[in-house]
């Protein structure tokens, strides 16, 4: 496959995708082309150069592993939290089991999209697997609440580097317009270890110790590593040295954007908790926080970084616009679910943290299905706004369902109010970033891939730090009606998340009992509907989206290498299509 330089490959894809809009409002010349439009219409065509043999499907598996054991680690720590925290005596620090994760995963997930342009996908994927085994092994033998929240850092590297390069890598094998069926196995396994984290979490503690939350990850990996390392061989450029690739780094904007990014999200992990929104130590890192990454935004217009991190134009379409917010929407209204959810078993139902992890199944359950059908529409028909509109709909109506959940809230009930809540968000799902990368290049498939996990891991710390705003200040208004001043003080000021267990509130007898029950209730009831703001605010936005149409060709300079086994089997050589699509 010929190799060319960054700025001839980035303007030739331009060239090339003006040429494919100029096609697309022009009549067929010939009688072949009019055959292939017919056929095109009716069905996506089969890209030339898009094969799926033994080991595209083998990669598909180790994709599948890394972003599972990664995704786990997003919410296995909902239920089994309050154990470790018990265990290390972590105090008010107990945010940052969280908060280091994020934090990490948001502020290098930029950086590693440049570095797959520039080191290529293979070994990148593998680095950032270890990483997170080590970081997992970090946090399953912490001594000390210091250690584990370390471990949790390198842990967040490594799992934003796994879901943004997965999702880069699968773009590299698979066209735009098909890419839907092949991103919600993908997604179906992200969801999967979502959902299940919960469960998980509190089975490990009820039945061993909470070290295993951690070290499952270790076999997990394992079989990751080992598959990727044997079937990822992708193609990229061997010519430059390593001083080359190195100048290639947008260094001042990764810097200035990691700088905001951490500094911004600090300042959410206290703000509403430990410290009031007003208060200096909430103000000053946000203010900063968000000073920073204006700056980067100028330098990425303005400066002269040869490769932008995140390239101005990425945000110059409406739509790309448009679903870059409500990808952040999206991921705020997921980690709302999430993180306060389990609350409403745990504290107002009183289930135990495993039964909790149980009823959380439906979120899996209907998600998946409704993910893999609006995937499918999207591969069928290559249209995308009706499902985002429809997705957040529903969405936006579980929210509404959550804040009537109480005390006596049934089975069939508040399984009902899941089932609604996560086909909507699982319609969505699949949908969003197929849409992000429509009008832009495939040149720019890296940097555009990287710039929405971006979006989405920052929009998991705000998925946190509203509803917890809004959950702890509800929280502080109601505990005067608690007779008992010990219990009252425990949950004032940001304590209540952290007692949200039927054990602590079961160690009260009755009145008491009751009365806390319903200052969680009343105060989940308000954080619930404000959710409904949101979703309704992403419902608006999606009605000023247009219509991309989806790439069928796979224009890509690190396709999957060539077996000669597969090119004795006479399958199509991917270099030959894609030196007529870029020239």
């Amino acid at each position: 496959m010929s190799v060319h330089s960054t700025s001839t490959s980035r303007g030739a894809a331009e060239d090339s995708l003006a040429i494919d809009r100029q096609d697309e409002t022009s009549a067929p010349s010939s009688e072949s082309e009019k055959d292939v439009s017919n056929i095109e219409s009716q069905e996506p065509a089969e890209a030339p150069g898009f094969r799926r043999g033994f080991r595209f499907w083998a990669v598909i598996v180790g994709l599948a592993i890394a972003q599972f054991q990664a995704s786990l680690e997003h919410s296995v720590v909902v239920t089994s939290g309050p154990t470790i925290v018990d265990d290390l005596q972590m105090g008010e620090e107990y945010i940052w089991i969280t908060n280091a994760f994020f934090v990490c995963s948001a502020a290098l997930q930029p950086l590693l999209g440049q570095f797959c342009n520039v080191f290529g996908r293979r070994w990148l994927m593998l680095l950032v697997t270890a990483l997170f085994m080590l970081g997992s092994g970090i946090c399953g033998g912490a001594t000390s609440g210091a250690m584990l929240i370390a471990g949790r850092a390198v842990q967040g590297a490594g799992s934003g580097g796994i879901i943004m390069i997965v999702e880069i890598v699968l773009g590299d094998m698979v066209p735009l317009r098909q890419r839907g069926n092949y991103l919600a196995v993908i997604l179906a396994v992200y969801t999967v270890g979502m959902t299940l984290g919960p469960f998980i979490g509190g089975a490990i503690v009820e039945t061993t110790t909470w070290r295993w939350v951690f070290y499952i990850n270790l076999p997990i990996g394992g079989v990751a590593l080992v598959v990727l390392y044997l079937f990822l061989h992708v193609n990229y450029n061997k010519s430059e040295t390593v001083m080359q690739k190195l100048r290639r780094i947008d260094w001042v904007g990764n810097g200035v954007l990691m700088a905001g990014t951490i500094a911004m999200l600090y300042a959410l992990a206290y703000a509403g908790g430990k410290y009031a929104w007003t208060a200096w130590q909430v103000l000053f890192p946000l203010i900063l926080g968000f000073v920073l990454i204006v700056i980067c935004a100028i330098w990425e217009t303005y400066g002269p970084a040869a490769e932008p991190v995140i390239p101005p134009k990425l945000l110059k379409h409406r739509t790309s616009l448009i679903v870059a917010i409500t990808t952040f929407l999206h991921s705020i209204l997921v980690f709302w679910i999430l993180y306060f959810l389990p609350i409403s078993f745990q504290a107002v139902l009183l289930f135990s943290p495993e039964r909790t992890g149980v009823a959380l199944l439906p979120l899996t359950l209907i998600a998946l299905p409704g993910a893999a059908l609006s995937a499918m529409a999207v591969s069928r028909w290559g249209k995308f706004k009706m499902l985002h509109l429809v997705g957040f709909a529903i969405f936006t109506l579980g929210f509404g369902l959550y804040s009537m959940q109480w005390e006596g809230t049934t089975t069939a009930e508040w399984a009902t109010f899941q089932s609604i809540s996560a086909l909507g968000g699982g319609i969505v799902l699949d949908t969003l970033l197929p849409a992000f990368q429509a009008p832009v290049p495939e040149s720019d498939q890296a940097a555009t891939t990287a710039t929405w996990c971006f979006i989405r891991t920052v929009g998991n710390v705000w998925g946190v730090a509203i509803p917890a705003t809004i959950f702890n200040n509800r929280i502080n208004q109601l505990t005067h009606t608690i007779s008992d001043p010990a219990a009252a003080s425990l949950l004032y000021g940001g304590g209540a998340y952290q007692h949200a267990s039927a054990s602590f509130i079961n160690s009260f007898d009755e009145p008491i009992r009751g009365e806390i029950r319903a200052v969680y209730r009343e105060a989940l009831k308000l954080t619930f509907l404000i959710g409904v703001a949101f979703g309704g605010l992403a419902c608006l936005l999606t009605i000023l989206e247009k219509e991309i149409k989806l790439r069928k060709d796979l224009e890509t300079e690190y396709g999957l290498k060539d077996s000669s086994k597969e090119r004795k089997e006479g399958e199509v050589d991917a270099q030959a299509p894609e030196r007529q699509t870029t020239s």
